[in-house]
């Protein structure tokens, strides 16, 4: 089979490389001239841990070719993916849908016969049906079906998230366009993949549910620790306590600074314009909304708090700057909001992330950048980890102290054990552990 991917982003990328392992064709598309090159040069414009290598060997096979030429890449494929951004829209924050109306313009007056043209990108429900009436209005000759595939890759994780996916959804309409989608992804149906084919708009619908859920999660385990801090109690446990429950589950309550990256932030927004617009508001996920606004916000409030109260003229070293570890994305990243807060309150910022340093030097201004987590450290008053990098779990802590110029860290995502820090001579912060802490067991 034959198919192109138009957008070379996070998820157009990972979708064509992981398509071509499965052994279809696949050309990848893209506007951006320069990235297109880099990619032909064997450089990969975005970091998850090995796209890299999974790009190089497929490309070396002749499975999967990059291209600025979308009609030539749409002639001719079984199925064409529209995986373009779909940022949030300045002033009402709902999806902005006009690079996949673009797309869908361009698709239609390039297509040469049958075609499934499949909606990858997150979309607001009704999407679909605005694509497939975009190229009937342009190509009212034209043969095909649109589908809904929206994707649920983690970054760090995207890989195997497509390899060995909890299930794949699939909106389609016709059984000629769910036979196409059932043959690209017939290497997990042998594996016993859950499928799970619905209409257009429950597809549509499923994405931004499952997003929202877990940033719901997310939210009401923040919202747990801050209470833990003020009763005593420890928010790991209670974590635990209910994670243990098999209607709850453990994962997504890991308390923290707050969500963010391309797909939270974005998402949950996006459904509660879609449910506001159709007279169906939904009160739990504005309120999420509005919390993860806010705690970001005050977790700059909690590192000043732990410095005295005042960080004027002192300097506060950053370890980790990027929304989660194993990814160079800053978007809606915590440290967005936590960096300029300090700065504005007067302190001096040194800040290390193992991948996101270039993209954040371009948002975030006056901040020296540093080669090490240590060397951010050198004379510092304090230091704060915002993202949980796995170099920054086994960090000699004599050495930090050395450093330092007073024993202060704040841990933003509870890295390190409270009791051994004290012994170790910090004074520690971290979130949601209020009580009373016991040496750990053996």
């Amino acid at each position: 089979m034959r198919i192109a991917m138009i957008g070379t982003g996070y998820v157009g990328l990972v979708t064509g490389a992981c398509f071509s392992e499965f052994g279809v064709e696949v050309v990848c598309v893209d506007k951006d001239a320069a990235k297109i090159d880099m990619l032909h040069r064997g450089e990969i414009p975005i970091f998850e841990p090995g796209l890299d290598g999974l790009v190089a060997s497929n490309v070396s096979a002749g499975r999967l070719t990059f291209t600025t030429d979308l009609a030539d890449a749409v002639a001719g494929a079984d199925a064409v993916f529209i995986a373009v951004g779909t940022p949030s829209r300045r002033g009402d924050g709902h999806a902005d849908l006009s690079y996949v109306h673009a797309a869908a313009e361009e698709i239609a007056a390039a297509l040469t016969g049958y075609t499934v043209v499949v909606t990858k990108s997150t979309v607001p429900v009704g999407t679909g049906r605005d694509v497939a009436s975009i190229i009937k209005r342009t190509r009212p000759d034209a043969d095909f079906d649109v589908c809904s595939n929206p994707e649920f890759l983690r970054e760090g994780a995207a890989i195997n998230d497509f390899m060995r996916p909890d299930r794949v959804v699939i909106g389609a309409d016709t059984d000629r366009a769910r036979q196409v989608m059932r043959e690209l992804y017939r290497p997990l149906f042998l594996i016993e993949t859950p499928i799970v084919f619905t209409s257009l708009e429950t597809s549509e619908l499923i994405k931004y549910a499952a997003n929202t859920f877990l940033a719901t999660k997310i939210t009401f385990i923040n919202e747990m620790a801050d209470l833990c801090e003020k009763v005593g109690a420890d928010v790991h446990d209670v974590a635990r306590g209910i994670g243990l429950d098999g209607r709850i589950g453990g994962k997504f309550l890991h308390p923290g600074p707050g969500y963010g990256g391309s797909c939270f932030p974005k998402d949950t927004l996006a459904l509660v314009r879609t449910a506001q617009e159709s007279g169906s508001p939904l009160r739990i996920v504005e309120t999420v909304v509005d919390i993860n606004d806010r705690r970001k916000k005050s977790m700059a409030t909690k590192i000043i708090d732990a410095c005295g109260g005042d960080v004027n003229g002192k300097t506060i070293a950053i370890l980790g700057v990027t929304f989660k570890p194993n990814t160079d994305d800053m978007r809606d990243s915590p440290s967005l909001d936590i960096i300029p807060a300090l700065q504005a309150a007067g302190a001096t910022i040194r800040a290390y992330d193992p991948e996101g340093m270039g993209e954040a030097k371009e948002l975030l201004a006056d901040v020296t950048w540093c080669e090490s987590a240590y060397q951010s450290m050198e004379g510092a008053d304090a230091v704060a980890l915002l993202t949980e990098w796995n170099e920054f779990r086994g960090l000699d802590l004599k050495r930090v102290i050395s450093l330092l110029s007073a024993p202060i860290m704040i841990d933003l995502r509870n890295v390190y054990n409270p009791v051994e820090m004290a012994a170790a001579g910090f004074a520690y912060t971290c979130v949601g552990r209020g009580g009373e802490f016991e040496e750990p067991h053996p």
